[in-house]
């Protein structure tokens, strides 16, 4: 297992779920402003990892799997807080939850088939940033918010179609 410095902050970064989902679900009166926060400290070291990976050449197998994986998560708890929360409806946490499974379980099955695994592109990076601007929106219940969030969600599984042909390219026989 390749462990250098940007595998620790993805793995950080999946060590800060149960942070966020504990402090979100607390009766602190700013609960909501702390669990932004982990979330603000998840999405810079996602972004920190992805940098100084490439920079410094610390891409790994395990990196390329785990960091999506981290995003997942992540992104699963928070869309299961704002279900529980009543803030999105269960249509909106039904997709949001269908297309996340799909695409853990298609590059888990391709990695344990000893398929190459397509790294983040471009459009899983604005999904990923898209779904952290659209967040605070949902979470303080503005006006239109899960209309902004079905929005990004119909992004999301053009991503997913993206990464799918990707995928299939990359291990054509």
């Amino acid at each position: 297992m390749a462990v250098n410095l940007p595998n620790l902050l993805t793995i950080f970064r999946i060590v800060l779920i149960p942070l966020y989902l504990y402090v979100f679900f607390t009766e602190n009166p700013y609960h909501v402003e702390i669990a932004l926060g982990i979330l603000v400290l998840a999405g810079i070291t996602d972004i920190a990892d992805g940098y100084i990976a490439r920079k410094h050449k610390l891409v790994t197998a395990l990196g390329v799997m785990l960091d999506p994986l981290a995003d997942k998560l992540m992104m699963m708890a928070v869309i299961a807080s704002l279900f529980l929360t009543e803030r999105i409806s269960v249509w909106a946490a039904l997709f949001f939850f269908v297309r996340d499974v799909a695409m853990i379980v298609t590059g888990a099955v391709y990695h344990l088939r000893g398929k190459k695994t397509v790294p983040a592109n471009t459009y899983g990076k604005l999904t990923t940033i898209f779904l952290y601007l659209v967040i605070p929106l949902v979470m303080y219940r503005y006006e239109y918010s899960e209309a902004i969030l079905w929005t990004v969600i119909a992004f999301s599984f053009i991503t997913s179609a993206i990464y799918l042909g990707k995928f299939r390219l990359l291990n054509r026989p």
